[in-house]
Order: structure tokens, then C-alpha cells, then sequence
């Protein structure tokens, strides 16, 4: 008696072990299935934006949350005549934002400030210079009242 309940539970167990590996094969069928999905996923392709054009305002990233304006001036002045350095800085905190801009008063200036400063340590960090783009127009809002031109 002893001896069938122990081939009984052997058999059990085996069949419970092969309905797992098949449950298991199902999910694998079931996932490998997805591999021929009837639509079509978007291409996704990274394109960077064209490099800005050369002009003398400057965009500065990667800057420490302290760092001011006089110290991005002063890194900057090195390389040329600055007529203008702001680091944007968070209205709350008045901590910067990370990133800034800087005007020189010539393009070859800005060009020799890109050179000398992109990739370079400030205040602890690794900055990233270069020409700055243009401001996106903003979008018409629908329910706005038109503005004046003054």
C-alpha cells in the first residue's frame, strides 16, 4: 500500500511538473507572438537640431547651483570682451537654474570663449558653451485679448 501511494504521488508530481513546463512554454508562445505585431511601431530616429548660427550671445549649461553671474563673467572675461553674463536662477530660491548666457562684444570673441570654456570645470562642474539660438515664438492663445504694439 505504501509502495502505490508513493508511485501515485511520483506520477502526480511528474504530470504537475510537465503542466508547468507547458504553462510555461504557453507564456513563451503567447510573448513570442508579439515579435510579429500586426501594426506598425513609430521610427523613432534622434535628430539633433542644426548647430546654431555664430553671433555673440552664448548658451552656457551645466552650471553649479551656485554659481552667479559675476562668477560666469569672470570665467568667461578671459577669452574676451563680455558685455553681459546672467545666469537664470530659480525665483523661489534665487539658486541657479543650470544654465546661463553670455554676451561678447565680438563673434571672434564668442567663438574663443566656446573654445576655451566648453568642457571645462566651473565651480565644480562640467560647463557646456555654445551659440545660443533664437527664442521660439510664443503660440497664439485663442481667448487672449490681442495685444498692442507700443
Amino acid at each position: 500500500m505504501a509502495m502505490r501511494a508513493a508511485a501515485t504521488a511520483a506520477i502526480s508530481a511528474h504530470s504537475r511538473v510537465s503542466a508547468n513546463s507547458q504553462m510555461g512554454m504557453g507564456i513563451k508562445v503567447l510573448c513570442s507572438s508579439f515579435s510579429s505585431f500586426p501594426f506598425n511601431l513609430p521610427q523613432t530616429k534622434l535628430e539633433k537640431p542644426p548647430p546654431a548660427e555664430p553671433s555673440t550671445n552664448l548658451f552656457v549649461s551645466g552650471l553649479n547651483k551656485r554659481t552667479t553671474s559675476e562668477g560666469l563673467r569672470d570665467a568667461f572675461a578671459k577669452f574676451g570682451e563680455v558685455d553681459h553674463a546672467k545666469v537664470v536662477t530659480d525665483r523661489v530660491s534665487g539658486f541657479s537654474k543650470g544654465f546661463g548666457f553670455v554676451k561678447y562684444a565680438t563673434i571672434a570673441d564668442a567663438e574663443a570663449g566656446i573654445k576655451g570654456m566648453d568642457g571645462q570645470f566651473l565651480d565644480g562642474w562640467v560647463i557646456f558653451a555654445e551659440y545660443a539660438r533664437p527664442r521660439a515664438p510664443f503660440p497664439s492663445m485663442n481667448n487672449a485679448p490681442p495685444q498692442r504694439q507700443w
